[in-house]
């Protein structure tokens, strides 16, 4: 699936990428669980942590780093969710290219919607959002 992106030759604004690194990129979840939600993916596909290069995996946490002060400035959340889902039993979609979820959360942002519909409604377009990101991004780096 991330591949796919990578090799789809659509433009960054296209895809909803907020950046690409040296070994890794950054891209909007386009199921985010709430406003601003990243994944962090390395370009390379591995299932699990120790697949990484000591390169990968040190250019993969700082690209986490940068993306955890990125969702702070431009979102200003209470809190962030920074994790990884590694298997399917674990809740991983993507099985096979591991990825990590940089997700702001607010006190409070729970809703009816996603526990009674499973439907989650969101202030803004993911363009807009990968926008916002995309400017803060090149703006801090």
């Amino acid at each position: 699936m991330f591949t796919r992106i990578l090799e789809s030759g659509e433009p960054d604004t296209a895809t909803h990428i907020v950046h690409r690194g040296m070994t890794c990129f950054v891209i909007c979840n386009l199921f985010p669980y709430s406003i601003g939600h990243l994944l962090v993916i390395p370009y390379r596909e591995v299932a699990d942590l120790e697949g990484l290069t000591t390169e990968e995996s040190a250019d993969l946490w700082a690209t986490v780093t940068t993306a955890v002060g990125v969702v702070r400035s431009v979102y200003r959340p209470d809190g962030l969710n920074v994790g990884l889902n590694l298997g399917r039993p674990a809740g991983g979609s993507v099985p096979d290219h591991l990825h990590v979820h940089v997700v702001p959360r607010w006190t409070g942002d729970s809703n009816f919607m996603a526990a009674i519909a499973n439907t989650q409604s969101l202030p803004e377009s993911i363009v807009e959002t990968a926008s916002k990101l995309r400017t803060t991004w090149e703006a801090l780096v």
